[in-house]
């Protein structure tokens, strides 16, 4: 069971004094998030790509290489890198950089987007966003499997027996498909053998078992060895050392963030009673104490299959040191019980 991190690097204003922390110093403190998280023991740390004011990170790649050589063992990732408005060849040439500079720790977590603000920005067209998606996956799965590249599709030239550098030390470089729970998507990355991850920010997420399931008859459908096939999950949360600081603390940052995105995509008004249910054992929140984190994981892992868990935080502004104890705490306390439970219940299986 890998425990990780994930982060948009977000520089939304304050919720107490409304101040907005500059992308300069947001993106400094994310690499010493991602430093620490290397020295307390956690598996992976995850930058999204986003265009937009209030998230800092429009390039993981270069924030993850700005970490690389200051850690040792934790695997680096985008999360996600929107592919379909990027070149992925230059995709595919950055990660490969960072797995040189890293020794062999990057990895691709390719995405269609939920921020659409890349679209535009590129010059791409919305209504090709399925399209764009399946063709670029292509590429980029062409490019991970040889040095010499011959393809050709309908949004970008042709390529005609190029080779693509650098090469990565990983072969191949790891890629995975990132889903909000989309069937199409979860079928297509079952079918071809890519690892998954589920943005799993809502609802109950034992209601994702199903999807995970789908995902593993697609792949045994197609062939691949399922047992080989990682899972993995995304979801809010914060840690503190006893479960109502947490939750305060990530009430009104959480808050801020949500009710911005939802005037812009037509969600209802996030409430207190909204965020303490999302809380809840059976919740999408992961928000507590040690005991009380590790303790909703291992039922994930139990009663959903996830094999990988990310906790995104935060997801509002709040103070660096504030972020860093929860890191601390995700690495030193909640990943041991979790490790620990989790072997002691496969061992019965």
């Amino acid at each position: 069971m890998e425990i990780g991190i994930s982060t948009f690097v977000e520089t939304t204003p304050d919720p107490h004094t409304g101040e907005v922390i500059s992308h300069a110093q947001r993106l400094r403190e994310v690499v010493e998030e991602i430093i620490l998280a290397d020295q307390v023991g956690l598996d992976v740390f995850g930058v999204g790509e986003h265009h937009r004011e209030d998230f800092a990170a429009s390039s993981p790649a270069v924030v993850l290489a700005a970490a690389a050589p200051q850690t040792k063992h934790i695997r680096l990732t985008s999360a996600v890198t929107v592919l379909s408005s990027a070149d992925p060849v230059r995709v595919f040439q950055d990660f490969a950089t960072l797995d040189g500079i890293s020794n062999g720790r990057a990895e691709i977590m390719a995405g269609r987007g939920s921020f659409i603000e890349s679209f535009p920005l590129f010059g791409y067209n919305l209504q090709d966003y399925e399209e764009l998606f399946d063709e670029k996956l292509d590429l980029l799965l062409t490019l991970q499997k040889s040095e010499k590249v011959t393809w050709s599709g309908k949004h970008r030239p042709a390529i005609h027996n190029r080779g693509i550098y650098p090469r990565p030390v990983q072969y191949p470089l790891p890629i995975w498909i990132g889903s909000g729970g989309n069937t199409q998507s979860v079928i297509r990355a079952g079918a071809l053998g890519l690892p998954l991850v589920l943005a799993i920010i809502g609802g109950r997420p034992t209601q994702f078992a199903p999807l995970v399931q789908l995902y593993k008859r697609a792949a045994a459908k197609a062939g691949h060895d399922v047992s080989k096939l990682p899972v993995a999950s995304h979801s809010h949360g914060f840690i503190a050392k006893d479960t109502e600081t947490a939750a305060d603390k990530f009430f009104l940052p959480t808050q801020q963030v949500m009710n911005v995105l939802g005037r812009e995509r037509g969600w209802g008004h996030y409430s207190r009673a909204s965020y303490d249910a999302a809380r809840s054992f059976e919740g999408a929140l992961y928000v507590g104490d040690p005991e009380t984190v590790a303790q909703k994981i291992i039922h994930l892992r139990k009663n959903v299959g996830i094999t990988r868990f990310m906790l995104h935080v935060p997801v509002g502004t709040m103070p660096h040191e504030e972020v860093m104890s929860a890191i601390e705490l995700l690495g030193r306390e909640v990943a041991p019980r979790v490790r620990e439970e989790v072997a002691k219940w496969e061992a019965t299986q």
